[in-house]
């Protein structure tokens, strides 16, 4: 654990095991900057002009791994976090904490360790009501990704008709998603989004139950592990787990159950961060199986 300059950002938490690294910044947020191995791509986006600044009128995605409050509506979701917050040495990591806002009262907190002898990262994202009401929301964890990627998302196993005659998967699906874009491959086993460059804003939701997602991207394999609560009510119809791309990256997003918090009361949701390099490029679903299944 260090204090490093990054992109312009002068005071920045690095936390390292010798082979991978993550770093959190101070100076906005809380946002997690960079992750992947040591001296190597950060698996996050990094959005131009947005880097190193502080203190703007108006909220900036700026990339990275972010902590915001579902179901999106503004202002409450796109409550500015563009000033410094608190960061603090805890038993197996850090914790980054964020003042509430004027507008939804919400303390942002996020516990972060990094394994010792594993490439394994965990974030504990909280949302603490620090207002004089109730409040409903769900904990949102949205990882920006670098652009050019391919997030690999994995179906239930198929069911023979005859053994069940009702449905076992639900999606949301946005007014702009468009499954005649090709950066979709809808397979079998697997769904494929593909970051493309060239490409606007698609998006998709699923109530999900495999309990992974991954994001390929030049042989370095980002997967996000996370569990759904059977029975739960989950924002935008019931889903657990999101994704948006356009231009400038991919979001891997993750989300808890609906909570009603009295004052003083904290929603929480963790994930599970695990890196892997040298992965062979997945462009069927056959691939995924052989090279991406047995390392998890």
């Amino acid at each position: 654990m260090e204090t490093v300059e990054f992109n312009g950002w002068q005071n920045n938490v690095r936390l390292s095991n010798g082979e991978a690294e993550l770093i959190v910044t101070r100076d906005v947020g809380p946002r997690i900057i960079r992750f992947g191995f040591v001296g190597e791509k950060n698996l996050f986006a990094e959005i131009a002009g947005q880097q190193g600044t502080s203190g703007e009128s108006e909220w900036m995605i700026r990339g990275g791994h972010r902590l915001w409050i579902a179901p999106e509506e503004e202002p409450k979701s796109y409550e500015l976090d563009n000033s410094p917050i608190e960061i603090e040495e805890t038993e197996s990591g850090i914790r980054t904490s964020q003042e509430p806002g004027p507008i939804a009262s919400v303390r942002k907190t996020m516990d972060i360790s990094l394994a010792p002898d594993a490439n394994e990262v965990t974030v504990v994202h909280g949302l603490k009501n620090e207002g004089a009401g109730e409040i409903q929301l769900a904990v949102w964890a949205l990882s920006v990704m670098a652009v050019n990627g391919k997030a690999i998302i994995p179906l239930p196993a198929k069911i023979p008709h005859t053994e069940r005659l009702t449905h076992n998967q639900e999606w949301s699906i946005w007014g702009y998603t468009d499954f005649s874009d090709p950066r979709w491959t809808l397979g079998s086993r697997y769904v494929f989004f593909s970051q493309d460059t060239t490409r606007g804003p698609n998006k998709l939701g699923i109530a999900h139950r495999e309990g992974w997602v991954g994001y390929l991207l030049d042989g370095f394999l980002f997967v996000k592990q996370f569990e759904r609560i059977e029975g739960a009510a989950y924002p935008d119809a019931g889903m657990n787990f999101e994704t948006f791309s356009n231009e400038e990256f991919l979001e891997v997003e993750t989300l808890g159950p609906l909570a009603t918090l009295p004052p003083g009361e904290t929603a929480t949701h963790t994930e599970k961060w695990l890196l892997f390099r040298d992965v062979p490029a997945c462009e069927t679903e056959d691939d995924v199986d052989k090279h991406i299944r047995h390392l998890l």
